[in-house]
C-alpha cells in the first residue's frame, strides 16, 4: 500500500553541514541501523558518497571500537554525526537496576562525548510491575540526575516517545504531551524531545503539542513509514512513501517549529536488512528527494 503523501518534502534545514548549493541530500541523515548489515566503516564510506550530510551511530555498531578514531573518520568523510541511539531505561523497581542505569547513561554521555555526537536518544524504559505514572516519576529523577552531568559533557539528551505498543517495558512515554512535560519539568536547557512519526503520527493532538514543544526543545526528527498490513510491530518499518503516515503533513508541523536540523532516516526492517543495501540506500534517497 503506497501512502498518498509518496510526494514526501523533507524539512527545511539550515543548521546543517555547509552546502555550496549542489548536493540535494545535504539535509538526510541515515541512522546505522537502517543499514544494520554494513560494519560502521562501510555505512561511513557509503552514506558519504551517496551525498548525505549526516550518520547517527548506533552504539552496537561502535561498540568495539575507538570512538575517537570512528569519529575522526567520519568527519573526514564530510559527515556530522547528528546523534547516539541510544540511552534510557531508566524505570525499573529494584533500586540497584535503576543506579546501573545511571551508570550506562553515563557511559552513553561519555561514549556520545568521545565520538563528536551532540545529542544521546532515550527510550526511556517502563516496568510492568509498577504503574506507568512510577515509571514516568523515575525517568524524570533520572533526567534530572544526568542532565548536569551531560551538560559538562557537550552532550544533549533527547526524550523519545515511543508508540504506545511499548508501553508495558520500553517507554512509558508514548505521547509528545508526556515527553515535553518531563522536559520542560527536568527544566535543563539540554534536555528535550526528538520526534519520530513512526511512534506519534496518529496522535491527534501532534501538531499542537509540536506548536507548545517548539523550537528549543526539539532536537531531533526521525522519519520512515507505517506499513499496511505491518507484519511486525519493531522490525518491518518501511522507506517513505510505502506506507500510511502523513509525512508531508507531520513534516511541515515540525518546519513551522523553526527546527533547522537533520531528517533522520531510521528503518528497523529485516526485510530490507535482507536485500542488497547500495540498493536500499538508493531507494532511501529517491523517496526522500521526491
Amino acid at each position: 500500500m503506497h501512502s498518498s503523501t509518496s510526494d514526501f518534502r523533507p524539512v527545511a534545514s539550515t543548521a546543517l553541514p555547509e552546502n555550496d548549493g549542489e548536493n540535494p541530500y545535504a539535509g538526510l541523515c541515515l541512522h546505522t541501523v537502517t543499514t544494520r548489515p554494513w560494519a560502521i566503516e562501510t555505512a561511513i564510506e557509503k552514506y558519504a558518497a551517496a551525498g548525505l550530510g549526516g550518520i547517527t551511530i548506533w552504539r552496537d555498531a561502535v561498540e568495539d571500537r575507538d570512538p575517537q578514531q570512528i569519529g575522526r573518520r567520519v568527519r573526514e568523510a564530510g559527515l556530522k554525526i547528528v546523534s547516539l541511539c541510544r540511552g534510557g531505561f531508566f524505570a525499573a523497581v529494584d533500586a540497584g537496576e535503576r543506579e546501573a542505569s545511571i551508570d550506562d547513561n553515563r557511559h552513553a554521555i561519555d561514549l556520545a562525548s568521545d565520538l563528536g555526537a551532540p545529542l544521546v536518544v532515550l527510550v526511556c524504559g517502563a516496568d510492568p510491575r509498577q504503574s506507568l505514572d512510577d515509571s514516568r516519576g523515575q525517568i524524570e529523577e533520572a533526567l534530572g540526575r544526568l542532565a548536569p552531568y551531560a551538560a559538562e559533557r557537550g552532550v544533549r539528551l533527547g526524550i523519545e516517545p515511543l508508540h504506545p505498543m511499548y508501553a508495558d517495558t520500553r517507554s512509558a512515554i508514548n505521547t509528545l504531551h508526556d515527553a515535553r512535560v518531563i522536559a520542560e519539568r527536568v527544566g535543563d536547557a539540554n534536555v528535550g524531545v526528538v520526534l519520530d512519526v513512526y511512534h506519534v503520527w496518529w496522535d491527534s493532538r501532534l501538531e499542537e503539542e509540536l506548536s507548545l514543544l517548539g523550537r528549543a526543545r526539539l532536537f531531533g526528527y526521525h522519519i520512515c513509514d507505517w506499513r499496511v498490513p505491518t507484519e511486525h510491530m519493531l522490525t518491518d518499518r518501511g522507506i517513505m512513501g510505502e506506507g500510511c503516515i502523513p509525512l508531508e503533513t507531520i513534516s511541515g508541523w515540525v518546519r513551522a517549529t523553526g527546527f533547522e536540523g537533520f531528517d533522520e532516516v531510521e528503518i528497523f526492517s529485516t526485510r530490507l536488512w535482507s536485500q542488497d543495501q547500495d540498493t536500499v540506500l538508493k531507494r532511501i534517497k529517491e523517496a526522500w528527494h521526491g
